[in-house]
């Protein structure tokens, strides 16, 4: 939202949605106080600025639509009749395809003249582009008891249909990186494990992990030019039985120097390890080992010591950009909300899970299967990254995928054996609506921002992915608001089970489009594990120099 003369943008709690309305109605304040209503997303009738401004939003999309007609240019794929969240906003509009891209946005109706081989009526349906989940683990080793070698969580074609059916169009991973193995080598491994194996599109972080070579840094300058622009570090083992994860601060330096000087961005798990492994043998030595006492292992001192000693490290790097994943402690949000107000380029993640379960439901029966690491926290960590979410501290709202049978993940009863990750990247995005637009008032665009633009303009994937305009790659989502249901696994198409058993969603989507090809329809699945196509990625010098979001 932009400040008119004299006007300034009321960042709070926006007004709810009148019944009727879709999202919300925002607001604008005169220095007076005086308070008017401003472009609801239902676009009902307002006073100046909002009417000045979609006035003009039309009068543009109409000379785009004129000019499509005049030129004679034929579109393969109309969607017409929708509410379209494109960067401007929220507003009705037909979004023309020709070749996999967005070629014409226009009023509604206004693409008819141009022609299309389909039409697709979206009956005022949210029109949004596809989802982003910046942080997924497939085919991922997890340790499970009486085998040889470790299980592995699902692969890319088994994640990528129920992220297609949730309306998530693209994917980050991770390659893995051993110091052992060449670079190139562990990078070449993966892209074939997913080449031709991927229903939507992708890419990947760099993982390292325990002491670093000579040879794995000095391959990584080559590797960010090759589009691999995230580099994944750990600040912890995670748990007694899994040592060599832990990256040395010295090491986390030098990476951050390369980053710097190559425009790479570093993706951070930070926990303490001392204060960690210190609380294992605690809760060990007295007895107290149940998994439900995780919350004290994974504690939010620890969070709050390593975002701390991490953002103090980047901040001595010229250049250096952070990106915090899975945030779950309100030292986490306080300590990004620091380095962000003095101006240093720090981006923080969050996954649906900490914003809907806290420690208590790992009392729960089976209660393994909301657990992550880091730990749940409490309720008052949620209400601090809810608040961070809405104002700043917070960019994306990710799955850290581990997608695993009911079986593997119900396995360890123990904080030292229980299993990480979770099912949740189909019902992602409708979770996120529900508690964002419905019952908390965000409004579409910053819920789009939350779960896809966010991530695509940190991640150097904007504006190809994450934006309905122009030049994007047609990835389109139409979410039904009026497609109210009531998730269960059998429903779903990550795995046996899903730790949203009887969550109600407020809509659902409908539709999903991967570069122009309908995949799904309605529920019928249309798409091939060869349409998925890798994207390579640059970060863009706007958010490596500031908080840009």
């Amino acid at each position: 939202m932009h400040e008119g003369a004299g006007l300034r943008a009321i960042r709070g709690v926006p007004e709810r949605a009148q019944p009727g309305q879709i999202g919300i109605a925002r607001t604008l304040e005169r220095s007076s106080g005086a308070r008017y209503p401003c472009e609801t997303q239902q676009h009902t009738p307002c006073i100046a600025p909002g009417i000045a401004r979609r006035q003009r939003r039309a009068r543009r999309l109409s000379l785009q639509s004129d000019s499509l007609a005049r030129e004679g240019a034929m579109l393969d794929l109309i969607v017409t009749g929708g509410i379209a969240v494109t960067p401007s906003g929220a507003e009705p509009a037909d979004i023309g395809v020709a070749r996999g891209k967005i070629a014409a946005i226009g009023a509604t109706g206004s693409l008819q003249s141009a022609g299309a081989s389909r039409i697709i009526d979206a009956g005022n349906q949210i029109v949004i582009p596809g989802g982003v989940d910046p942080h997924i683990h497939c085919s991922m080793p997890i340790p499970f008891p009486g085998r040889n070698e470790d299980l592995l969580s699902a692969p890319p074609e088994q994640v990528s249909r129920a992220a297609l059916y949730g309306g998530t169009t693209t994917l980050l991973d991770f390659a893995q990186c051993p110091s052992d193995q060449p670079l190139q080598q562990s990078i070449e491994l993966r892209q074939r494990e997913w080449a031709g194996a991927c229903y939507c599109d992708y890419g990947f972080h760099l993982l390292l992990h325990g002491k670093l070579s000579q040879g794995v840094l000095g391959a990584l300058p080559e590797a960010i030019a090759e589009g691999h622009a995230s580099v994944k570090m750990f600040t912890t083992d995670i748990r007694p039985n899994r040592q060599g994860r832990m990256v040395q601060f010295g090491d986390i330096w030098e990476v951050l120097q390369i980053l710097a000087a190559k425009g790479g961005i570093a993706a951070i798990h930070a926990e303490d390890n001392d204060i960690v492994m210190h609380m294992y043998e605690k809760l060990i030595r007295e007895d107290r080992v149940g998994f439900e006492n995780m919350a004290e292992v994974h504690n939010t001192l620890s969070e709050d010591l390593s975002f701390n000693r991490m953002i103090r490290l980047a901040e001595n790097v010229e250049g250096a950009t952070l990106y915090m994943v899975h945030v779950s402690a309100a030292t986490g949000v306080a300590a990004i909300a620091r380095s962000r107000a003095q101006g240093f380029p720090i981006y923080g993640e969050t996954l649906h899970q900490y914003l809907l379960y806290n420690a208590d439901d790992y009392k729960r029966p089976g209660g393994q299967m909301y657990h992550t690491y880091p730990s749940l926290k409490f309720a008052k960590d949620q209400e601090a990254l809810w608040a961070a979410t809405a104002h700043g501290a917070i960019q994306a709202i990710a799955t850290d995928e581990v997608c695993c049978p009911l079986q593997v993940k119900l396995q360890g009863r123990r904080i030292d054996d229980t299993t990480g990750g979770n099912s949740g990247v189909e019902p992602r995005l409708s979770l996120m609506y529900t508690h964002m637009v419905e019952k908390r008032g965000y409004s579409l665009a910053d819920f789009v921002g939350l779960v896809s633009s966010n991530a695509a303009r940190i991640m150097g994937l904007y504006p190809r992915k994450g934006a309905l305009a122009i030049g994007s790659d047609a990835d389109i989502v139409l979410l039904d608001p009026r497609a109210r249901k009531v998730l269960r696994k059998e429903d779903l198409h990550e795995t046996d089970y899903t730790p949203w058993e009887g969550h109600e969603v407020a809509a659902w989507p409908s539709m999903t489009i991967l570069r122009g090809k309908v995949v799904v329809d309605n529920g019928a699945f249309f798409a091939s594990p060869s349409d998925g196509q890798f994207l390579p990625r640059k970060i863009g010098s706007h958010i490596r120099a500031r908080p840009a979001l």
